[in-house]
């Protein structure tokens, strides 16, 4: 694996959707650099520090949130005379999205007063009163055409279906929550699943034309739901709850056919590969070397404190480190924060959050535990390969981690000082954006072949 020298960064960074190019803000400016060659491509220079930056699906324009002011700006990479900046006046705007066709802008205002659809090519705006959250309650269809946006008025969750041809209005059902938390469309396009804060344990399975499919509700005492994530097949629905639990249902059925407890006391199955992260001291072997005896004495705890990290397999039972939620305080920290699916369907990734050092993989084709990693550091951030069943996490350290069926690995980063916090992956696969908290840096990822054997100290 070959790194990139690192370079600074203020903000957000992202690869374009179509791999070749990687934006990063800089202050108020927005740096644009080819992926292969790093080179500077662009360099826009906004009125105020980037807050927030997003591709449009085309790879053609970018927006820079420019929350502070609050202000958009967009640029074009094939027309950079091109400029475009949005000011909702009083309104202001608390958060900016791209639309499917790269053409319009749909900004949230804030206090949630209204969604402003704003057009690219006729400088036309269409508004959506009551928008029900600022970066949360709108979800697109695959092909683009539709549009789900949430809204709330007297009391009452809505859901707003809107072409994204017309901008207009198609139809409007109310839904079965006291305090809508999200909504997203199925990958085939003909469900849309919303779900209710958690407060109250409830998700809720809606034809486009605002029938109910199926209500779900696991318990009624207790915090409920807490992350809920389609399959990329379309076939399964996972939902990630308070209790500790993952629960999987069937979209043919809407029946759950999985239920996978997060327990701190691991006893099986016996299948199950635990990989431990540990130390090991660098061992250097020096008796063939011949040197002066000055320097030997000046250098003889040189090598002292000198570790690599590698994976450990464990056998079971293993005891995971688990930390007690606090009473006292909201958003207690416990349930399944994370949840990621694999390319395939077959795998997914979960943390539990009262044990944010471990990361769970689960076979949904075999309903079984698959692979548990357990880190030192709790769990940053996590990202499947697009291409291939790869998973990569890291923990704020100075490594990279990766998981295979074949196995699990350790990438130490050849950077000093350079603890990654972050990390995504471009559309193809071929390359890892890590950030630190003043740079990135970019990882070239081999191909990963059919038949690949990782050994746990690489």
């Amino acid at each position: 694996m070959e790194f990139t020298d690192s370079y600074k960064q203020t903000g957000p960074c992202c690869f374009s959707p179509n791999s070749r190019f990687i934006a990063v803000a800089v202050d108020y400016r927005l740096v644009v650099r080819d992926t292969l060659s790093f080179k500077v491509v662009h360099l826009f220079s906004c009125l105020d520090k980037i807050s927030y930056i997003e591709w449009a699906l085309d790879s053609e324009y970018i927006l820079c949130g420019l929350y502070k002011r609050p202000m958009i700006q967009a640029w074009s990479l094939t027309q950079p005379e091109w400029t475009c900046k949005i000011d909702d006046g009083p309104a202001g705007i608390a958060y900016a999205r791209w639309s499917p066709d790269s053409r319009h802008i749909l900004t949230t205002s804030d206090f949630q007063l209204r969604l402003t659809v704003w057009s690219l090519v006729n400088t036309a705006c269409v508004h959506v009163q009551w928008p029900k959250h600022t970066s949360k309650g709108v979800s697109f269809t695959q092909d683009g055409k539709f549009a789900a946006v949430c809204t709330r008025k007297d009391c009452k969750d809505y859901v707003n279906l809107i072409s994204c041809h017309t901008w207009e209005i198609m139809g409007v059902f109310a839904v079965d929550t006291l305090d809508l938390a999200d909504i997203e469309w199925s990958p085939d396009d003909s469900s849309i699943v919303v779900w209710d804060s958690p407060l109250e344990y409830k998700v809720l399975i809606y034809s486009p034309d605002g029938r109910c499919l199926f209500k779900y509700q696991a318990y009624e005492s207790g915090l409920g739901v807490k992350s809920v994530s389609w399959s990329p097949c379309g076939q399964f629905l996972a939902v990630g709850s308070y209790d500790q639990m993952l629960r999987v249902l069937n979209r043919l059925t809407w029946k759950t056919f999985a239920e996978f407890i997060h327990v701190s006391t691991v006893r099986g199955p016996s299948c199950t590969a635990i990989f431990k992260e540990v130390d090991e001291p660098l061992q250097l072997n020096m008796s063939e070397l011949c040197l002066s005896d000055e320097f030997i004495q000046g250098n003889s705890d040189s090598t002292e404190g000198h570790f690599r990290v590698r994976y450990e397999v464990t056998e079971m039972p293993v005891t995971l480190p688990f930390q007690k939620p606090l009473v006292d305080k909201p958003n207690p920290k416990q349930g399944i924060g994370l949840m990621l699916w694999s390319k395939d369907s077959q795998y997914i990734c979960t943390r539990n959050d009262s044990m944010p050092t471990a990361l769970w993989i689960w076979d949904i084709h075999h309903l079984e535990l698959a692979a548990i990693l357990v880190q030192k550091d709790p769990i940053r951030a996590a990202a499947w390969d697009p291409t291939c069943t790869r998973l990569s996490l890291c923990t704020g350290s100075p490594h990279l981690y990766m998981w295979t069926p074949a196995g699990a690995y350790c990438v130490n980063i050849p950077l000093s000082e350079f603890a990654i916090t972050d990390l995504k992956w471009n559309s193809d696969g071929s390359c890892l954006l890590l950030k630190d908290k003043e740079s990135f840096c970019c990882a070239a990822v081999p191909v990963l072949p059919e038949s690949s054997d990782y050994s746990s100290d690489e």
